[in-house]
């Protein structure tokens, strides 16, 4: 059965336009099938993660432009999708040379996993001539909440589009959700198959993919970093502990994060600012962009066991990446966290539109006004940009602890 992605709609009206197209995200995140079921059935379609066909195109860059030439002029435009397109970078050149020649023959789509190899080689991403989209891991709209009566968005900060998907992903409960992940792949197998095909894709992706993308020398070093990044996802990052317990250089170590975010399977939440405080610790943290993959990366069996051993920070990660996801397709917004040299913490900070609307993550059922201690206090602080406060966690329906403080049910989000 193919189901629904939430950005379907829209990115099958922007592939439209008169450009070209990149479409990028991390693998298994559904971007070949996502464009496979928008394009017209006389699309070209070329696979370069196909071997036999990366080796011909790296070896005959003049094949690509061959191609579209011999397509039959008609009075429609063709569709030209090119599968993992940063294996082969000739194939920007090719893709400008003949958008320049003729806009309205060809359609280009490229669809890409490493946005590291592009600029590493200094590829040409046709400036002026294209669009840039991102795919990402599912979000609460394309897979309902199977384990609670209330579904309803209450942040102020909407989707785009009110209507969900037409074919959503299977319903999931929360458990599910921090044991396995989002990976679209991952949702749609058997329970007792998601665990092994997490670690073959922490396995293939994350350490083979990564090993043919990048030049690193000491593989054994990179192994080590990779397993204490994904255990440390959701802290702050500490380069020193991280270099110690790996056994690479601090340098080293942050061209290693670099790459996770390069290769979309990772991004970094800066420390908020702008407040009136003094005492702020000014250190990013660092997450994974799926729990499931997190989970296999730090030598873990996914498992809802692994997840209520420490079910508190695992909760947190899934709000901090759903609110990232969702702010990277609404295409504005930033988001942050904040914490006090003496601990006082928020854990998300929404900055959109000109308001900042702190967000508390919470393993509980029974929220309290003491849990929004920290919120207040913020609230407090900028008073005249953050008029609320949330709470997410546990509680079947929204609750008001304060008239400034609102607790939602994981679901509202």
């Amino acid at each position: 059965m193919l189901f629904s992605r939430w950005s379907q709609t829209s990115l099958q009206d922007k592939l439209n336009r008169p450009y070209v197209h990149l479409l990028f995200g991390a693998r298994q995140t559904g971007k070949s099938t996502l464009i496979k079921s928008i394009l017209p059935p006389d699309a070209i379609q070329i696979n370069l993660a196909d071997p036999r066909e990366r080796s011909r195109h790296l070896s005959n860059p003049e094949e690509f432009i061959q191609i579209c030439r011999a397509l039959p002029r008609e009075s429609l435009t063709r569709f030209v999708f090119v599968d993992e397109a940063q294996s082969v970078p000739s194939i920007f050149d090719a893709v400008q040379y003949l958008y320049d020649e003729e806009k309205t023959r060809w359609r280009f789509i490229l669809c890409g996993s490493s946005a590291r190899k592009l600029r590493s080689n200094g590829t040409n991403l046709l400036p002026g001539r294209s669009l840039a989209h991102h795919l990402y891991p599912l979000i609460l709209p394309e897979r309902p909440a199977a384990d609670t009566g209330h579904t309803g968005i209450i942040l102020p900060f909407p989707w785009i589009r009110d209507s969900a998907p037409e074919k959503p992903f299977p319903a999931a409960d929360l458990m599910t959700r921090l044991a396995y992940g989002e990976l679209p792949g991952i949702v749609t197998a058997n329970e007792e198959n998601r665990p092994d095909l997490l670690k073959t894709y922490a396995f293939v992706h994350l350490e083979e993919e990564i090993r043919r993308e990048a030049s690193i020398k000491d593989w054994g070093a990179f192994v080590r970093f990779l397993k204490l990044a994904a255990a440390e996802s959701g802290h702050l990052l500490n380069f020193a502990h991280i270099s110690q317990e790996s056994g690479v250089s601090q340098p080293t170590v942050k061209a290693h994060y670099q790459l996770l975010e390069d290769m979309f399977v990772g991004f970094r939440l800066p420390a908020y600012s702008k407040s009136p405080r003094k005492n702020l610790l000014s250190t990013p943290k660092f997450l994974f962009f799926d729990l499931g993959v997190r989970h296999a990366a730090a030598g873990l069996s996914p498992s809802p066991e692994v997840v209520l051993a420490s079910p508190g920070g695992i909760f947190e990660q899934w709000v901090g990446i759903e609110l990232w996801k969702r702010l990277q397709y609404l295409g504005e917004g930033c988001l942050f966290h904040q914490r006090t040299k003496d601990g006082a913490e928020v854990d998300f900070l929404v900055d959109y539109r000109n308001r900042l609307i702190p967000v508390e993550a919470k393993w509980t059922e029974r929220p309290t006004i003491q849990d929004a201690r920290h919120l207040l206090s913020f609230i407090d602080e900028n008073r005249d940009q953050s008029p609320q406060g949330y709470i997410v966690c546990r509680c079947p329906r929204p609750l008001q602890l304060h008239p400034k403080i609102t607790a939602l049910p994981w679901s509202s989000l």
